[in-house]
């Protein structure tokens, strides 16, 4: 019973931010509400007996993702005057591409069924000598390998297209030049002195200081 009254409850929460998450105009409270879909979700993974998955998705996407995102957002200067001007002329585009996602979408859900085994394994106890992990474990690294290398090559591309969009050589900024750096000789960086005793900073011409010219000196004639 209490299990049924989380479920229903967390469903909703989960649902009700993940809209909120989208149709907020603060992406400060769209970031908020994201960590609260997660947390719900990690609930819902709770219940259905997946202990590892809950934890994954609340150290990974909680304690790091979401975060980072929460101060990207809080150290980035948007402008949403100017977000939105171009909305009326990339509107057309926007709805043509989400028209044919939801198309898709429609497609895949109307041709999506139970397989036969599904609910006798349903109502089948679970194997006392593996635990959750490991059956994680063993699916993903042998049925469904080459779909998890795969999906690690395209998360790994997309970085890498990320840091290449958003590079910028500023002409401003120093750089450093080992080529530089290790062409310098001896000479340029050592300089030996000879120090006699007594001999002070100023005598051996470290702190030398810069001559300074005399000021003109005035005559003055005294009369009798």
């Amino acid at each position: 019973m209490i299990a049924n009254i989380a479920f229903y409850v967390c469903s909703i929460i989960l649902l009700a931010s993940a809209a909120l998450v989208v149709s907020s105009r603060n992406p400060v409270h769209s970031v908020l509400f994201l960590i609260l879909s997660f947390f719900n979700a990690a609930v819902l993974f709770l219940i259905a007996g997946a202990e590892f998955l809950a934890l994954i998705l609340v150290i990974v996407y909680v304690g790091a993702v979401a975060v980072l995102f929460l101060f990207v957002v809080m150290m980035l200067d948007i402008d949403f005057a100017e977000l939105r001007s171009g909305f009326q002329r990339y509107l057309p585009v926007g709805a043509t591409v989400g028209a044919v996602l939801f198309v898709e979408l429609v497609f895949v859900l109307g041709g999506w069924e139970f397989a036969p085994q599904a609910p006798v394994l349903r109502f089948s106890p679970a194997p006392a000598n593996v635990s959750n992990t490991a059956a994680l474990g063993r699916l993903l690294y042998t049925d469904y390998i080459f779909l998890f290398q795969a999906a690690g090559i395209l998360l790994l591309v997309a970085m890498i297209g990320a840091i290449v969009l958003t590079l910028r050589d500023r002409k401003t900024s120093r750089h450093q030049s080992i080529r530089a750096q290790t062409d310098r000789t001896v000479a340029e960086t050592l300089e030996l002195v000879t120090v006699t005793v007594g001999a002070g900073v100023k005598e051996i011409g470290i702190l030398r200081p810069k001559p300074v010219d005399p000021e003109p000196v005035e005559e003055v004639h005294h009369g009798n």
